[in-house]
């Protein structure tokens, strides 16, 4: 279990960039399922908070899985407000890319190569409903890790930021907010040249613009 004083400090962590991600994901998933009831609706309600949010009509956020913080309280608030909201979906042809295909209660799902469930692209009906990522207005991205200057770190896999390397270049680009625990939190982290800039890091304790 993670107590409070383990959310309330920043982790000071001096080893390979490796082990400093499993350490941070073994610390999101040591949190309670209240902790994690309670850290989403932490969460949730500064999303509400945040213009980029509230504007946002084409939105993409992702289901959570190995303990990430939960954004899918949005999904009503979404709804009342005529968003379209879209999940990232594995490319099956493209290493490390993904699609964004819209979702809704009704979407036909299915589990990816991770086990993690997204919408079925093989589902004719579906295959229109993908939406290039230069076009949406907002997308709400998980993170492994965070500091206080705006830097992050994710999985490993490159999947965002190999779709959204276009975000560096002049032209349409989403907001980019990358969502995490508190307890993800880190004094410092090494930087990647291929880490896409976010515009936003929410936690259920803190915004930080980069």
């Amino acid at each position: 279990m993670t107590t409070m004083q383990d959310i309330a400090a920043p982790l000071a962590f001096d080893g390979p960039r490796h082990e400093l991600r499993r350490e941070l994901r073994r610390r999101r998933r040591a949190l309670t399922p209240r902790q994690r009831r309670d850290a989403s609706r932490r969460l949730c309600r500064r999303l509400k908070q945040l213009p980029e949010v509230q504007r946002a009509r084409r939105v993409a956020l992702y289901l959570p899985n190995d303990g990430e913080i939960d954004p899918t309280g949005l999904l009503p608030w979404f709804r009342q407000r005529h968003a379209r909201v879209h999940l990232p979906v594995l490319k099956p042809l493209s290493h490390n890319a993904l699609w964004f295909v819209h979702y809704h209660a009704g979407t036909p799902m299915t589990a990816n190569r991770f086990g993690i469930p997204e919408p079925n692209t093989r589902h004719g009906a579906h295959r229109a409903r993908r939406c290039p990522a230069w076009a949406l207005d907002l997308i709400l991205l998980p993170l492994v890790g965070f500091d206080g200057d705006g830097q992050r770190m994710g999985m490993g896999g490159g999947f965002y930021d190999r779709t959204l390397a276009f975000t560096r270049r002049p032209g349409p680009r989403p907001r980019l907010i990358g969502l995490a625990h508190d307890c993800q939190r880190v004094e410092r982290l090494p930087v990647a040249p291929w880490d896409v800039p976010l515009d936003a890091i929410v936690s259920d304790a803190r915004i930080i613009r980069p």
